[in-house]
């Protein structure tokens, strides 16, 4: 079959073409750093990366749910820690109590200064985290003690759970109940007792039953700040371990998704170097033809 000069033409400019296509592909890759613009450009990475994607989505959410746990702690720590201050302060005074030295003006003035520690714990036992208070179990947006009032426990006893890895779940809060009691039960019902008995000179109870139920009170309160701290420490663990697993998803996503800058690079100067080698040969292929001369 002749070759004619058209067909010589056209064939030139489907190469031409075809590297000039392959060329801007690579341009698109350098300009935008993604080895994958379009899911027909690799189905299978395309599929990878939506996976990658969405692991990363639920350990970001672990994460915040993480860092919403230890706040709710930070705060139940801190007015934990001056429960056990107040109550401390009770036994120290329920001693000085006790003492035969100590008249009845005295254990009046002792009375005095207990209720107002009664208050002062209900007062940390009130505490909240933004509009949330932190001790009403999942009655967050009710105080769980009426602050000289009543001691009855206004919120509940559930205990909400949060998701910090696949089926991994934590406690995040303390019910107030359990901690100081209401006025039927507990530290509070306790120390109601020894103003009642330091206001009729029962010396009798104050150096024993009630230094027993005021230390067995203090207890619950330690037991309290120690499954706090239990649960930080556990939060700090897993948080540092959802850090690791950011960084290696994050790395191969980047791998599945982002263009290798080098090789592309070499890439399109090969391609510009066959380009400007195609339009030279074709230069030099395509000569005038008869018609060409007779034009001019």
């Amino acid at each position: 079959m002749r070759v004619t000069q058209s067909m010589v033409a056209r064939t030139l400019l489907a190469d031409l073409h075809d590297v000039a296509f392959r060329m801007s592909q690579t341009q698109r890759k350098m300009s935008s750093g993604k080895e994958i613009e379009r899911p027909s450009d690799n189905p299978y990475g395309v599929s990878r990366a939506l996976q990658l994607r969405d692991e990363l989505g639920l350990n970001r959410r672990y994460q915040a749910n993480i860092r919403d746990i230890d706040s709710w702690q930070t705060v139940s720590d801190a007015a934990l820690r001056r429960i056990a201050d107040s109550v401390l302060r009770a036994r120290d005074l329920l001693v000085q109590a006790a003492s035969d030295s100590t008249g009845q003006p005295g254990r009046d003035a002792i009375a005095t200064e207990i209720t107002q520690l009664i208050d002062s714990i209900k007062t940390e036992a009130n505490a909240k985290l933004g509009d949330s208070y932190v001790f009403a179990g999942s009655a967050t947006l009710t105080a769980p003690y009426q602050v000289g009032g009543s001691d009855v426990y206004a919120g509940n006893a559930e205990i909400m759970v949060r998701e910090i890895g696949p089926g991994v779940r934590i406690d995040l809060n303390v019910v107030g109940q359990s901690v100081i009691g209401d006025g039927t039960s507990g530290l509070l019902a306790t120390l109601r007792t020894i103003v009642t008995d330091l206001q009729s000179g029962n010396t009798a109870a104050l150096g024993t039953t009630d230094l027993q139920a005021i230390d067995a009170a203090l207890d619950t309160v330690t037991t309290a700040q120690a499954v706090v701290g239990g649960r930080q420490n556990r939060l700090e663990a897993a948080g540092s371990r959802l850090f690791e697993l950011e960084e290696t998803v994050m790395s191969l996503l980047s791998q599945t998704e982002d263009a290798d800058m080098a090789e592309t690079l070499v890439h399109f100067s090969m391609q510009k170097a066959v380009y400007e080698s195609a339009l030279k040969a074709g230069a030099e292929v395509i000569q005038p033809s008869l018609i060409d001369f007779l034009r001019y």
